[in-house]
C-alpha cells in the first residue's frame, strides 16, 4: 500500500504501465481551474495549444498548484521514490467537434533522460470520456524500450513534432483511459500511446504533468530547467525554477520563455535521433 495508490494499483502499473482513474480534486474545483484557463484565453486572444502549451506552471499560480498537489504527488511518489522534480508540462486541449489528434508515441522520445525514470499525470481539467479522444494504450508496451519514431507534420496531429513510431508493434489489444473532471491517469515514459479525436460536443482539456527522480539527468548538450516539488535533490542537473508569484507577470514571462527556449533546443536535439 502506497501514500495515494494501493497495492493493486502499484501492481498494475508495474505490469500494464499504466493506471487510471485516480480521483484528485472535485469536480466543482476542475471547472474553476478550466474557468481560470479559458478567462486567460479570452483575455490574450489565444489557445494554450499547440505552440503554446508548454510549462504554463511557470506563469500562473494555479497550475503550480495542481503541480504540487498532495494527491498528485503522493501517487508518483508510490512510484519513483520521494524526491521528484517536475521536468516538463503540456496544456492539452482538444476542440469540440475536431479531427486534431495525438498519434502512437512514447514520452521518452521528447525527454532523453538518464535514467529514463519519468511518469506522465494526466490531470483532467474537463471530461475524457473515449468519445472526446482521452488517451489509448498498449498495455506492458512500455516494456519494449524505445522505438523508433519519424516525424509526421500533418496539420490534425497536435504533438510538437508529429513524432510517430514508424516500426511494427502489436495494437489488437488496446485499452482506453477515460477520466472524469478532477481525476488523473499516470503512465510510464515508454508506455505506446495515441488518442482520437474529439467527437463530443464540448471542449476536452487536461494538462500532462512529466515527473521525473532526482537521480534522472537530462542528456542534452543543453542545460534545462524544472521544478523541485518534493524532497531533496543531491544532485544539481537541473537549473531550478521559480515559483509564479503573479499570474503572466513579467519576470515570470521572462523566465518562462526562458525556460521553454531550452526545452525547444533539447526536443530538437532528441528528435535526431528517433
Amino acid at each position: 500500500m502506497g501514500k495515494k495508490l494501493s497495492q493493486d494499483q502499484i501492481d498494475h502499473f508495474n505490469h500494464k504501465g499504466f493506471v487510471a482513474p485516480i480521483d484528485v480534486f472535485s469536480r466543482e474545483q476542475a471547472k474553476a481551474y478550466l474557468d481560470m484557463l479559458e478567462s486567460f484565453e479570452q483575455s490574450q486572444n489565444l489557445e494554450l495549444g499547440k505552440g503554446f502549451n508548454f510549462k504554463p506552471h511557470l506563469l500562473f499560480k494555479w497550475v503550480d498548484e495542481i503541480a504540487r498537489h498532495p494527491a498528485v504527488l503522493d501517487a508518483v511518489e508510490d512510484l519513483i521514490g520521494p524526491n521528484i522534480r517536475l521536468f516538463h508540462l503540456s496544456v492539452w486541449p482538444k476542440k469540440a467537434n475536431d479531427p486534431a489528434y495525438i498519434g502512437w508515441h512514447q514520452d521518452a522520445t521528447y525527454f532523453g533522460l538518464d535514467p529514463s525514470t519519468q511518469i506522465t499525470a494526466w490531470v483532467a481539467l474537463s471530461d475524457a470520456p473515449v468519445a472526446a479522444g482521452c488517451m489509448e494504450v498498449v498495455p506492458g508496451s512500455q516494456r519494449l524500450g524505445q522505438l523508433h519514431h519519424a516525424e509526421n507534420h500533418t496539420n490534425n496531429i497536435l504533438l510538437s513534432k508529429g513524432q510517430t513510431v514508424d516500426v511494427p508493434f502489436d495494437k489488437s489489444h488496446t485499452e482506453f483511459m477515460p477520466v472524469a473532471a478532477g481525476q488523473m491517469s499516470l503512465h510510464d515514459t515508454y508506455l505506446v500511446h495515441c488518442s482520437g479525436p474529439n467527437e463530443t460536443n464540448f471542449r476536452r482539456v487536461g494538462l500532462g504533468f512529466s515527473y521525473i527522480p532526482t537521480n534522472a539527468r537530462s542528456t542534452s548538450k543543453t542545460r534545462l530547467t524544472s521544478a523541485l516539488v518534493r524532497g531533496v535533490d543531491e544532485y544539481g542537473y537541473y537549473d531550478d525554477e521559480p515559483r509564479p508569484q503573479t499570474d503572466y507577470g513579467t519576470a515570470e514571462r521572462k523566465f518562462h520563455a526562458d525556460a521553454v527556449a531550452r526545452f525547444r533546443a533539447s526536443n530538437d536535439e532528441q528528435a535526431a535521433k528517433y
